[in-house]
């Protein structure tokens, strides 16, 4: 379904995100978690994309299952590194024949074994060229829904690790809405005000466009920091901190915090009306399973259609 169906039906939409695994046993296990979560009925499922396009293919391939084997509405994420142009089409093509509805557009990130790769050999320097490119290939007519594909593009509540300025920040997100981005997922964050002052500023922008708030679960002290590595400029508020640390070694008492925390948050976004939630799964389905639970909800359809005017 393409992403402006859904945000037209949905009051507020839920959806999840998954990567393709290193290993065989790793894909049958992230497989067994996606028709874990199936029944929840989440808007859309979102598949990542390794730096430099390293998982092109599991990627596609993940993307492709998920379309034919289950009820689940597959967006793969896109990226400009290592790529020409004729690759990125060839891409779309192929997502297009396989009657894929929405992409992720993304900046990305160079693979860490090429410590010095030359941007400057990439069709795409920022999101918004990639932005640009992908409108084109929708006015090209070579997707079956007239629409082309919904294109959906990043946004940083704490601002990007690249763009110290926020200002400045903020005219690039500007620009990736007017090459044609429908939609923003944002980086994860654990304090609702930073995302509420996000929407305000897009709103002083000329951002219009549903903003979907990231949310992951804290399920350990040693996965917290992983966040914090990849997450770069997150905030991490010193009550979550304290309840961590006073869980020591003790995973499962992290992992309860984690999911209580992840709750208030949903809970607080939902209060303030926010356009969605995007839930980093970690390719896990027990922290998304409870919280469902503890917001009580049967399934993402438990937060009714939009009231049409």
């Amino acid at each position: 379904m393409h992403i402006t169906d859904i945000f037209s039906n949905r009051r507020t939409t839920i959806s999840f995100e998954f990567f393709p695994p290193k290993s065989n046993t790793g894909w049958e296990n992230l497989y067994r978690t996606i028709r874990d979560l199936e029944p929840l009925k989440p808007s859309f499922v979102s598949i990542t994309y390794g730096a430099g396009g390293s998982t092109r293919e599991p990627t596609h391939d993940l993307v492709v299952r998920i379309k034919n084997t289950t009820s689940l509405d597959p967006v793969p994420h896109l990226t400009c590194v290592c790529h020409s142009e004729e690759e990125i089409d060839s891409i779309l093509t192929r997502y297009a024949e396989a009657g894929v509805s929405n992409i992720l557009a993304l900046g990305g990130d160079p693979p860490r074994n090429l410590e010095n790769y030359d941007r400057s050999k990439d069709a795409f320097q920022h999101g918004k060229d990639l932005v640009a490119h992908i409108k084109r290939f929708n006015q090209s007519g070579q997707h079956s829904d007239t629409r082309g594909f919904g294109i959906g593009v990043a946004g940083f509540p704490e601002g990007h690790p690249t763009t110290p300025n926020r200002l400045q920040e903020m005219d690039y997100l500007k620009m990736k809405v007017d090459e044609g981005a429908d939609y923003i997922i944002t980086q994860l964050f654990f304090e609702t005000r930073a995302l509420l002052d996000f929407r305000d500023r897009c709103e002083l922008a000329g951002i219009t466009i549903p903003i979907i708030a990231g949310i992951m679960p804290i399920t350990s002290a040693k996965g917290m920091r992983r966040m914090a590595d990849f997450a770069a400029g997150t905030n991490f508020p010193a009550r979550l901190l304290r309840a961590i640390n006073r869980a020591g070694d003790d995973s499962e008492a992290a992992e309860r915090i984690g999911i209580s925390y992840a709750t208030e948050q949903c809970l607080d976004l939902l209060e303030n009306e926010v356009s969605g939630i995007h839930m980093y799964t970690l390719n896990k389905s027990k922290a998304t399973r409870e919280i469902y639970s503890n917001l009580g909800l049967r399934d993402t359809s438990s937060l009714g259609d939009r009231i049409q005017e």
